[in-house]
């Protein structure tokens, strides 16, 4: 049986080198996702993200290609994500940089993945905007959608 995945896809009017290092490095990743990101940007090397009082996620980096590849295995945060891999595939089509984002392995479609799939979402917007303007929108001052932030 096939585990069910998170998968979105969005464009961003930007260079896929900057796009690609706002995914790659702990610096890039503090200006969309959360700002208290702490790591390596190296195969092999851990990242670790937290979002205040609502704890966070370590991640192991699997793959890092500058022509438009990381790929990152979740070693600690929700049970439902331990094990589970993050995708992000870049490609250009005209004047975008297209992000194909997939996070992958879940072992059943529980409520928590519905809420974690709408997070990605918004937090992608935030990439984009970040990587077009600048400024993104991230944790502590990404949407809240509910009770679990």
């Amino acid at each position: 049986m096939k585990m069910p995945d998170i998968l979105h896809r969005v464009g961003a009017v930007a260079p896929l080198d900057d796009v690609y290092r706002a995914i790659a490095t702990p610096e890039g990743i503090a200006g969309w996702w959360t700002t208290d990101t702490t790591g390596k940007s190296e195969a092999g090397g851990r990242l670790a993200f937290r979002f205040g009082d609502v704890g966070g996620f370590d991640m192991e980096i699997l793959e890092l290609d500058p022509a438009g590849r990381v790929r990152w295995r979740v070693t600690d945060g929700p049970a439902e994500w331990i094990g589970t891999e993050i995708d992000w595939s870049l490609s250009r089509r005209d004047e975008y940089t297209i992000v194909l984002f997939k996070h992958e392995g879940w072992r059943e479609p529980v409520e928590f993945m519905h809420h974690c799939s709408t997070k990605w979402a918004t937090f992608l917007m935030s990439l984009k905007d970040f990587v077009e303007t600048g400024q993104g929108r991230p944790a502590p001052d990404d949407v809240r959608i509910s009770d679990w932030h």
